[in-house]
């Protein structure tokens, strides 16, 4: 299988999982200006919407949306515990989460990447962002991980827009739980493997 993506970007997230499950992925670059790939593809004839992660399957199917794409490589070995079954409800818990972590903060990021983004309009994304991410400090004041005890796909996706902070001067100093956990998540071997990558 090809995983699609762009430095920097949403990739690192089913690629955490991937390597937590052991399931070999080629990583391919996709540059984000030309939308040209590593191998001289047109990025867009594999997705349409032209953005990564995308998951090109072996039979040359592909998959897009990155909570979608990591549920799917957590779900490939199943016995590395990092989604619950489908159809228990720890399994609606991790979709929610995952949904969470999508429209609350993934896309609450994207102004803050923009140069031209209005001070006020940053101003407005840092505050949403913090209001939101309380939410998750009161959850990993309780538990090391979003769901629990043990780490599952959420907790890659929450690690991956949270390493966004810093580089883009949005303080989280307040939200200890949060810190501790990104530390935490940061230290892992299937962490450190997909950052030495990317």
């Amino acid at each position: 299988m090809k995983l699609y993506y762009v430095s920097s970007g949403c990739y690192l997230s089913p690629y955490i999982v991937a390597q937590e499950a052991g399931i070999d992925l080629r990583l391919v670059r996709v540059d984000s200006q030309t939308k040209q790939t590593a191998e001289g593809r047109d990025f867009l004839a594999i997705n349409p919407k032209g953005y990564t992660p995308a998951l090109e399957l072996d039979d040359g199917q592909v998959l897009t949306e990155g909570p979608v794409v990591t549920q799917y490589l957590a779900d490939l070995k199943p016995a590395c515990g990092l989604a619950p079954p489908c159809g228990t409800l720890a399994r609606y818990r991790l979709q929610e989460m995952l949904g969470y972590i999508n429209s609350e903060l993934h896309k609450t990021y994207s102004p803050l990447f923009k140069p031209g983004t209005h001070p006020e309009t940053r101003k407005e994304r840092e505050a949403y962002l913090r209001r939101r991410y309380g939410l998750i400090e009161d959850q990993l004041s309780r538990t090391p991980y979003l769901l629990g005890e043990h780490f599952t796909a959420p907790d890659a996706y929450l690690f991956t827009v949270t390493s966004w902070a810093p580089r883009l001067k949005l303080d989280l100093s307040m939200f200890t739980n949060v810190l501790a956990f990104q530390e935490r998540v940061g230290q892992r071997a299937s962490v450190k493997a997909a950052l030495a990558v990317g």
